[in-house]
């Protein structure tokens, strides 16, 4: 209880530092572990204004330690919007270290370098799982975060790691946004069905295939989810790229309230 407390402490005193539109370094510590993550805050002009929090997961080529590498994809996409007001709020990309995972998977290497994935529902959390819920549980009681307007979002290994926080933390979660990932179908049994999903991939994707993805709309439809599905048909591996191209993007994100 007192490391949860002097962590908890430690992220409120560190918040205000993003005052001023660019990342800042921190890191979750729980026991003898810790999550390293960047953070960035829109300056409100209200200090008892609320703000909605948005947490993005990297892939599995940003792993490390370095604090640094996750904001290769999505960082600027954010931190502009938060410079050109277009958005407020906070952002926070943690970084997963380089031996983990953010989601509990089974990686497949076959002839021609071609992967497969087994999808582990209703399992014990990775490592780097933990930690990340517990920095989620950690900011989401932060006085000045909206719990009502918590995004959650990711690519590849991200968007892994997004479909199964939906499942781990249904009620927490106004709104996601997995790019190329998957998850298992049936752990969306514990998928809140008011949370809104916005997935993406890309149709040529070699590395994590599109039927991860278009499995668990169909099974997300079957349970009268609100999710929307983008297929890229010329587009590969990378279909941040273009999901992040998307004008209604950012602003759809933001308007998502929990009811």
């Amino acid at each position: 209880m007192i490391k949860w407390l002097i962590t908890f402490l430690l992220i409120i005193f560190l918040l205000p530092l993003s005052y001023g539109q660019s990342w800042q370094a921190a890191y979750y510590i729980a026991k003898n572990d810790s999550l390293p993550f960047r953070f960035v805050q829109s300056e409100s002009q209200h200090t008892d204004q609320k703000l909605p929090l948005l947490i993005f997961l990297h892939g599995s080529g940003e792993r490390g330690k370095d604090n640094l590498l996750q904001l290769i994809h999505g960082g600027d996409l954010f931190l502009n919007a938060l410079q050109k007001n277009a958005i407020e709020g906070m952002i926070v990309f943690p970084q997963c270290p380089k031996e983990d995972y953010w989601a509990h998977v089974q990686r497949n290497v076959h002839e021609g370098d071609s992967l497969s994935f087994i999808f582990f529902p209703d399992s014990t959390a990775t490592p780097a799982m933990n930690l990340l819920l517990g920095l989620l549980d950690s900011l989401s009681q932060l006085p000045n975060v909206d719990e009502n307007r918590i995004y959650i979002g990711g690519l590849s290994m991200g968007g892994m790691g997004t479909f199964e926080l939906l499942s781990r933390r249904p009620e927490m979660f106004a709104a996601a946004f997995p790019i190329c990932g998957g998850g298992n179908p049936d752990a969306v049994k514990n998928f809140n069905p008011e949370t809104a999903i916005w997935v993406f991939h890309g149709a040529k994707d070699r590395v994590v295939k599109p039927a991860y993805s278009q499995q668990m709309v169909n099974k997300m439809r079957e349970h009268n989810m609100k999710v929307h599905h983008n297929i890229y048909p010329e587009t590969g591996h990378d279909a941040w790229d273009n999901a992040f191209a998307e004008p209604e993007l950012i602003r759809w994100i933001f308007m998502q309230h929990k009811l």
